[in-house]
């Protein structure tokens, strides 16, 4: 067959199967016509690249049926749309900063830097699992796919509940909680600048313009998902490229800054010094470090939500969760180095007084043009993380209603132009209603979500005890594949993250108090009662019934090649 022919019949599976569902009513799309399409994309040559990748994605759109899916998505993004999506949302820059002060507190540098570099290993170990998991079963909002999977028809039903409340709780609290950092980088300008108005969190005034910043903030951002897909991809594109501008200005800009004002710390001020601020035993005053650096690399499943929309996902969508999260952990190591020499005495730092300390002390030490700028990138990187955020969380939605579980699920999972843009309306409606709390206390907000990274911890750990103990052997292969490591990293993958949620539970000061108290494992408590219930009260036939689950587990998943699937349907003609 002729080049050109193969090309054409390329654009007949990437463009007719995506953008066949341009109007409103593709989330009703008939089946029949769908099927009627892939069988004449299956002409084209398995020993063409073109056609080789075209049979790839064909794969994928094999395995959403095998779960019962149609694909409505649009197919659109690439390995570095998909890499990006997961490099963005971590932000490992703004990770380090928003908590630097926290990780210095517990433990001070010594314990800031170590217990990082141990979060840095085990989290690529469970970064590596969740790939492979992903792998096998590539789709929209997969985690509690992957984790009904990973429960095998035993337990899988069950984990699947548990995870799809724990997820979409993380995303919808995470997008508030960005926002409002953002907001809090734009209101410290108001220390640095010393103007006449309040910048503690006690006052009412001052919650409420962080509330009016947030929720304006939050809405754009929403609005940035409703551009088509061939033009959201560039939002990728600028996201990573903003936090990498970041990172370079900070590397090359604040030690100039540094030098010019307090100077650098010594090797053993920067490294080996100690602190205890946080008033608990100094042994737990340690282990709180990683209540800071935990939190940096938490959210790598991004690239899994956005499987069903990226190109030859079984391995694109791996690729992605897995090295981005290697990327954003070298380049939070860096950020946490380079910080750990250039900021001040622990006194100091903790004495600026600010909703984010690293306002003034870039206001210190490049003075009002330069930090203006510095801090403009941050609120800019922040905002465009909270739109790949929202993307992640809508996805998650929409696999939800897609199965017919939410209220008014038809509307929230219809799909215009293979984007499900009422499920972004549904993630912004709810985070701004949680965005709402600041108004009565600042307690109120911080306490919904200090929840925010705990939920995903404790869903990567679910994962990989099921992966562990229920389904050890009786599991699609994936194209991504860990081999003989499969297994060792799984049983990592369970302590580790029984570690982190361990952690994320605990009180962040000593004495404990109603203004300190953790309400993280409060929230997680409720949350996993509403899944428990839900899952009690919800018949099986209605939502991730055991049948469906034996079926993917015993299937070839995401593997199966176009051959195989076009020799059920007859011989195939070249």
């Amino acid at each position: 067959m002729a080049p050109q022919d193969v090309s054409g019949h390329a654009d007949l599976l990437d463009n007719g199967l995506d953008n066949g569902f341009d109007n409103g009513s593709q989330g009703e799309g008939d089946q029949a016509e769908i099927k009627a399409q892939d069988d004449a994309a299956l002409l084209v040559r398995p020993d063409n690249p073109v056609a080789q990748c075209t049979g790839q994605n064909l794969a994928n759109r094999t395995f959403q049926r095998t779960m019962g899916y149609k694909p409505v998505l649009h197919r659109t993004y690439t390995l570095f749309e998909n890499f990006a999506t997961t490099f963005a949302a971590l932000y490992f820059v703004g990770g380090v900063r928003v908590t630097f002060s926290t990780g210095i507190a517990a433990g001070g540098n010594l314990a800031y830097w170590t217990s990082y570099l141990v979060t840095m290993v085990f989290t690529f170990i469970t970064a590596a699992v969740i790939a492979e998991v992903c792998s096998a079963s590539p789709s929209a909002g997969s985690i509690y796919l992957w984790a009904a999977e990973a429960g095998g028809p035993r337990f899988g039903r069950l984990l699947g509940f548990i995870v799809a409340w724990w997820s979409t709780t993380a995303w919808t609290t995470f997008c508030a909680s960005n926002t409002q950092a953002a907001a809090n980088y734009m209101l410290s300008e108001i220390t640095v600048f010393k103007l006449d108005f309040p910048s503690d969190t006690d006052s009412v005034n001052f919650r409420a313009v962080q509330w009016i910043c947030t929720e304006v903030l939050l809405a754009f951002a929403a609005l940035l998902n409703f551009m088509p897909p061939r033009y959201f991809k560039y939002v990728f594109w600028f996201s990573a490229a903003v936090v990498m501008l970041d990172f370079f200005l900070n590397l090359i800009w604040l030690p100039i800054g540094v030098a010019q004002t307090w100077g650098f710390r010594t090797t053993h001020e920067a490294f080996m010094t100690t602190y205890n601020g946080t008033g608990a035993p100094d042994g737990w005053n340690w282990c709180l470090s990683y209540l800071a650096t935990a939190g940096i690399l938490i959210g790598f499943d991004a690239s899994g939500h956005v499987a069903e929309e990226t190109k030859n996902a079984s391995v694109t969508a791996a690729r992605g969760i897995f090295w981005s999260t290697v990327a954003s952990g070298f380049g939070g190591l860096a950020t946490i180095i380079l910080f750990l020499f250039c900021a001040p005495d622990t006194e100091t730092l903790m004495s600026f007084g600010s909703p984010q300390p690293f306002v003034p002390l870039y206001a210190a030490v490049l003075g009002d043009g330069g930090h203006i700028f510095m801090n403009f990138i941050c609120i800019f990187a922040l905002w465009l993380n909270t739109a790949i955020a929202i993307i992640a969380a809508s996805r998650l939605v929409f696999a939800v209603a897609r199965d017919g579980v939410l209220p008014f699920s038809g509307w929230v999972s219809k799909v215009n132009n293979g984007q499900p843009r009422n499920a972004v309306i549904v993630v912004w409606g709810v985070a701004s209603l949680v965005t709402c709390t600041i108004l009565p206390s600042n307690v109120a907000f911080t306490s919904l979500v200090s929840a925010a990274g705990v939920p995903s911890a404790a869903a990567y750990g679910l994962i990989c005890l099921g992966r562990l103990f229920c389904t050890p052997t009786r599991f699609p292969k994936p194209q991504w594949s860990l081999g003989r490591w499969s297994k060792p990293f799984q049983l990592i993958g369970v302590f580790w993250n029984g570690w982190v949620v361990a952690i994320l539970f605990s009180p962040y000061a000593w004495p404990v108090t109603g203004e300190n108290l953790n309400y993280a494992p409060i929230i997680m408590a409720g949350v996993t009662i509403l899944a428990l219930i839900s899952y009690f009260m919800m018949p099986e036939s209605a939502w991730l019934p055991s049948d469906r689950i034996t079926h993917f587990i015993d299937s070839k998943g995401a593997t199966e090649t176009v051959e195989e699937v076009h020799s059920e349907q007859g011989p195939v003609h070249r």
